[in-house]
This record gives C-alpha cells, structure tokens and sequence, in this order.
C-alpha cells in the first residue's frame, strides 16, 4: 500500500538478491522532512538511512560530516535489562564502534575542500536475529547520499565475512560466528576497498586476502541496486562550493618554499624537527610581512620601525595570513610525499621498511598487578592490568546481546598533554573508543579460558606521547603488561602500523607509520598478530578505493614489521611470568555437577551467604558448574573450598566418612555422611558383638565414623562401623 506522501511522490522500491536473500531499497514512504531518507530491508532487518544537508557552507577547517548508528532495543523484542534505565540514551560502544565502521569508508569520498554540514543517521528498527544488522545499516547511509544529492563518489556497499570449515560466507549466524576463525568488514565501491577490518584467530595472511577478494566480489549486487535507485530517481546534484587553497598563495609558498626543507630535517628527533618546521613556517610568515607595501599597511612617515612593523603584520593578519599558513602546511605534505616516492627517503631519514627506535619496560608501577611501558620513536604507550574475580566481568546490554559478559576489557585515553595541547578532559571520544578496540581485538585469540584462568581482566593503556600508531602501541604494551601479570597468554601478540603512498599504480609501503606520513599519504591501516597469524586488521583510505593486489602487498610486508617489534618485546619479558603480583587476588577453581549448583546456594542464597560471611571469600559460580573462589588469604580460599566441596561431595563406596545418626530404627540406624546424604548402618554392622538394641551402642546426634561399603542401583547407601578407627 503507498503512503500519502506531502510532496506528492509515490513510494518506490528496487530489489535484488545480494547473498541469498532479497536487498529492497525503499524511498518516499518516510522521512518527508530529510533530505533524504532509504528503508533498507534485508531478511527481517530493517533499518531506516537519513541524510540532512546543510543549507550554507559551514566556515571551518574541516568536512562536518557526523554518521550515528542508533541501536533500538525495540527492534530485537528487547526492553533493556537495566533495572534504572530503560530508553536508549547515550550509545553503547557497540554503536559507536559501528558508526566508524560507516564513517570510514564515506568520508574520503567527498571532494577535498568540500564544507556543507551533513548528518547521517542510520537507525535500525527491526532486526533479524540470525546476523549483524550493521552492514545493512552501511548499505542503507550510503544510498541514502546517494540520493540527497551530494558530490559523493559512491555508492559503497559492505560485508560482515565469516570463515566456516574453511569457507568463506557472510551474513553469518550467532552459531557460525563462535565457529568462524575469521570475523572480517570489507567495504568498497566498483573499482575497489575502501576499508578494511578484520578480528582473527591467528590466521595467515592469505586468509585474509582471499576474504577481500571475495568481499569485494560479493557485494557488487548491493552496489548496483543503488545506483539503480538513483538513476530512477533522476537525482540531480546540488550547487556546492569547495573551500580550497588560496592557488595564488599556494604559488608564492611553494616558491619560497622550494629547497628549504633540506638535509637537517631528516632527523630520528621528531620534536626537533617539528619544532624546525614551526620556525621555518615563521620565517615565511616574517618574510611575507616584509614584503608588504608602505602603502597597502597605511604606514606614515612619522611612525617608528616597531609601528611599521606592527602595521605590516596586522595587514598581513588580515589579508592573507591564513591562507599561507595552510599552503605552508600541504607544501610540507606535498615535500614529504616527494622525497619518500622521489628518493625513499622518509622526514625522519628512515628506510621504508625501518621500524623506529624501540624501548620497552615492564613492572614499572610497584602496586599494581601488571604494568609496562613501551615507546618506538616519540610515541609511548603505558599500560596497567589489573585482575579480579570473573564477578567483575563488565554485563554488555545491547540491542544484538543479552546478558553478555565481557571478561576482557581494554580500555585507552590519549589527553591533549600527549600531543603538547591544552584540552578539555572527559569521557572518552569515538577514537578513544575506536583504539581501545582495536587493541582489545588484537588480544582477545591468545588470552586463556576462564578454566584455566579464571580472572577478569581490565587493561587501560595511557598514552603519554603521540606520533603516530598510538593504537599499535597499546596493543604491545598491553601484551607485555598482561604478561608482566602473569596472564599465560597462548602467544605474544605484536602489533604494527603501516602506510601506503600511490605514485601511479605502483605502491610504496611504509612500515612504522608516523603522523608527518600518515597525513601526506594515501592509506593507513594496523596489523596485530603472533608468530602464528593475524589476530586484528584495520585499513583506511584516502584514495577512491584500492585494488586488492595493492592491499595484498601491503599485508604481506607487515609481516616482517610485526615481527620485529616482537622480537623487541620478547627481549625485555620471553613469556608470562609464573607468578601473580603479590597485590592480585588469589582464585582457586573448582567444577562441580551443575545439578549441585542449588546445594551450593542454598534456599534464597542462604548457604553461599554463610559461607561467604564465615570464610571471608568471594565466591562466584557459573552456569557450567565452575565455581571461583577468591581472597587475599589462602586460608580463607581453602575453608571456603573445603566447605564446598563437602556440600558437593559425591558418596565413595570404600571411603571413611565422619557421619551423624540422625535417626534410629529396630533394624538399624540412619547416619548422615554429607549434605542431604544419609546412609543405612544396619545394626548387625554396628559393632563386633552381637547387639540386642541399636540404643544399647548408638543414640541420636552421635558423630561416629563409618566406611560406606556400597550403593544399590536404587542409589541406596550401606555403611558399617567394623574395623573402622572411631577415634581418628
């Protein structure tokens, strides 16, 4: 049935098959107010892409494109399992994390200089349970611009890539994602990727290349099928003006410019020759001041030199500054690129494939349970792991998850003081988030069960030094802190970052990527990963898509960068060290039926309260009858232990049990072994003698020790007090 749409456009749909099932892209049926708006439905997902655009340019230095990921506890049947809060409100990680992973590949492909204001909004209203609905939500921000009429050089289209007994599929199911060995995001457009991200179980290399290759094959349907909307929309695009360099400022920059970033400059010391490059930036400045006219400045004869001077500079203030100042900036991109595809040489004087200086500490901080330092060139990266009972696992409510438990928590914080400027401290920022994953990602394949090591583990990495790569830097660190705690990890993970400059069709890959490169190139991206394989990926780009060829020259030359910082790393801690900070808590598992889990807790909590209360220990169980006991002392694991395992205790034919007579027959008495455990001690059993009573040896409440001689297949126990020790 169409809406009655105010504009007097009917609704309109196209479709397709895009992996296995029908993709429908939807206009005119909401969002009347948007400039433009998409329902995207696939499966039993559906999730709404608006796009608004700014009526004016906005004055500032940057493109004011912002894309949220709005999760919807609605659209699972979910109201949220908070008992406080029951609206969405602030976003999760999880959306946050999303609407990166939709930013990333949009934003490079506006054109340079490009300032409308732009607001994407994908908003997921209902969603099938069996996938992820986040790539759906990139389909439906990308259609959406497409149709607003906006210079975006789209469509793109993305897949959630899983691998299952060695092949590749999207769109996986809860159950195939725990068996994937591969969870990889391709995004990219009919010439080629524009992002990559991938969290692996140590897989090769050519794992991942054979996903991309894949990826980008699969999603050309979704791609299609937009430009197909388009094109029966007739969009037409919008008058826009692009706020570019100054060309005549430009000239005169590149002019004074030219040769002067010369030899000196190649140094390993980066705040040095930052700190060069700021004074040479001055000197233009004063020798642009000097050139202008008496005449321009409104300078007189009867001024001093300092007011000439002064006048000179506020013309020049006023009338050009600005633009030179940013013409200096890309003549400083524009050298760098130069010198690195012209000569091969990079503004620190390294080799293309040259790691920077690495030094690395661990157990720096006395208190706490693990801690390293590790630093590569001006970027430093401390990081603190603290352990704790798996009680203090973070519960994760969101609209895909129920209830989950996250064990493993890596948490990142880069202040302004870590790149000399002054800021405003507060909670953590998309990138803040966005690293922090990425770093988590990265060791999450090697970290040990909860059977095996049953803690919670909190890893915060403070950056206290920027110059590019921080995220990589957490990665090391953090596998060096959690070893310094004595977290048996399965294998060190290293991580590096790398950069792509294109001169044409041929690369040149950077390893150990700073921030002087990463500006002036083409790509980004990080690899994590041990001396088996990968563990995480992240690839951005700046260009209009890469082919997978180029990606995979990439991959393949990190490998030796990872590597290298490795070794670093294994020559300052060789492995997890074999004890716990003497300040950890100390936990003692224990796995039990989980039929007996309700003799544990006891009716309202009352034998677990007992024990918790007599002992001093923390007790926590789960689902899977492994029960974790924590506390500073020993002596308190032990009793809170003991008194477990005795409610637990499964009866031993052949095993002497201290036993109470709760009860007593002509035939015999009933003795009470374990927790809600009794016994028959029949009376010819009792004693060596003949007994004509069983009163004449036993009465009621008496503590006797008995061997149970057997079990019946009715579970029926018989005990016997002959030849047993009574005074053991």
């Amino acid at each position: 049935m169409d809406i009655i749409n105010p504009s007097g456009k009917k609704t309109f749909s196209v479709e397709t098959d895009f992996c296995g099932r029908p993709l429908k892209l939807e206009v005119n049926r909401v969002g009347f107010r948007t400039t433009s708006s998409v329902l995207v439905t696939y499966g039993d997902t559906v999730v709404l892409g608006s796009v608004v655009v700014g009526q004016k340019p906005v004055m500032q230095d940057f493109f004011p494109l912002s894309i949220d990921y709005e999760e919807k506890y609605y659209a699972s049947g979910k109201i949220s399992s908070s008992k406080f809060i029951k609206r969405e409100g602030k976003p999760s990680d999880n959306a946050v994390l999303i609407g990166r992973l939709i930013d990333r590949p949009i934003r490079p492909l506006f054109p340079k200089g490009y300032r409308q204001e732009i607001q994407v909004v994908t908003t997921v209203l209902s969603m099938d349970p069996n996938f992820r609905p986040d790539v759906v939500a990139m389909i439906a921000a990308s259609s959406a611009l497409m149709n607003a009429g906006v210079p975006f050089d789209g469509p793109i289209a993305g897949l959630r890539i899983g691998r299952v007994n060695g092949e590749y599929k999207a769109f996986l199911t809860p159950e195939e994602r725990e068996a994937s060995d591969l969870d990889l995001v391709v995004a990219g457009k009919d010439s080629g990727i524009t992002m990559v991200e991938a969290g692996a179980n140590e897989v090769p290399e050519d794992v991942i290349i054979g996903g991309l290759e894949w990826g980008l094959k699969m999603i050309q349907p979704a791609i299609k099928l937009q430009n197909e909307l388009r094109e029966a929309l007739g969009v037409e695009e919008k008058e826009y003006t692009l706020i570019l360099p100054n060309e005549e400022a430009q000239a005169k920059v590149d002019a004074w410019f030219d040769g002067k970033l010369d030899e000196k400059f190649r140094t390993q010391n980066t705040i040095l020759r930052d700190q060069m490059i700021k004074d040479l930036k001055e000197q233009m400045h004063a020798d642009f001041i000097a050139e202008v006219t008496d005449e321009a400045a409104g300078v007189t004869a009867d001024m001093t030199d300092e007011e000439k001077l002064a006048a000179k500079t506020a013309y020049y203030e006023a009338n050009g500054k600005d633009d030179y100042s940013e013409a200096f900036e890309l003549a400083v991109k524009h050298d760098v690129r130069k010198h690195i595809i012209e000569d091969g040489i990079r503004p620190d004087g390294r080799k293309l494939d040259e790691v920077r200086p690495l030094s690395s500490q661990v157990g720096i901080l006395p208190r706490t349970h693990g801690s390293s330092l590790f630093t590569r060139g001006v970027t430093q990266a401390m990081n603190i792991v603290t352990l704790a009972p798996l009680s203090y696992g973070q519960l994760v409510d969101t609209m895909e998850v129920t209830d989950g438990i996250r064990r493993y928590m890596h948490h990142y914080n880069a202040p302004g003081y870590t790149v000399g400027e002054c800021s405003r401290l507060g909670s953590p920022g998309r990138r803040e988030i966005g690293h922090g994953y990425l770093a988590e990602r990265a060791l999450m394949p090697v970290l040990p069960s909860e059977e095996d090591f049953p803690y919670a583990i909190r890893s915060v990495t403070e950056i206290m030094s920027q110059n590019g790569s921080t995220s990589m830097a957490a990665t090391c660190s953090s596998c060096l802190a959690l070893m310094d705690a004595g977290v048996p990890l399965k294998r060190p993970v290293a991580g590096v970052a790398m950069g792509l400059m294109m001169d044409g069709d041929k690369p040149y890959v950077l390893t150990d990527l700073m921030d002087a490169e990463d500006f002036a190139g083409d790509m980004d991206f990080k690899v994590t990963g041990t001396t088996e394989g990968i563990t995480a990926l992240q690839m951005d780009m700046k260009v209009h898509g890469l082919p997978v060829s180029v990606l995979s020259e990439a991959i393949k030359k990190a490998h030796d960068g990872r590597m290298f910082i490795m070794n670093h790393m294994l020559s300052v801690l060789a492995g997890p060290r074999d004890h716990l900070s003497p300040y950890a808590p100390r936990i003692e598992k224990l796995m039990i039926n989980p039929d007996k889990i309700g003799t544990v807790i006891g009716k309202g909590g009352e034998t677990i309260n007992k024990i918790t209360a007599e002992t001093g220990a923390e007790i926590n169980i789960e689902e899977n009858g492994l029960i974790t006991v924590s506390a500073a002392d020993n002596d308190k694991i032990t009793k809170a232990l003991d008194w477990i395992k005795s409610l637990v205790e499964e009866p031993e034919p052949g095993k002497i049990y201290k036993g109470k007579v709760v009860s007593i027959k002509d035939f015999g008495a009933f003795v009470n072994i374990l927790p809600g455990i009794d016994g028959m001690l029949h009376i010819s059993q009792i004693s060596e003698k003949r007994l004509a009573k069983v009163t004449d040896a036993l009465q009621v409440g008496d503590e006797i020790n008995v061997r149970l001689d057997a079990i019946d297949d009715k579970g029926r126990l018989s005990l016997s007090m002959k030849g047993v020790d009574q005074k053991a």
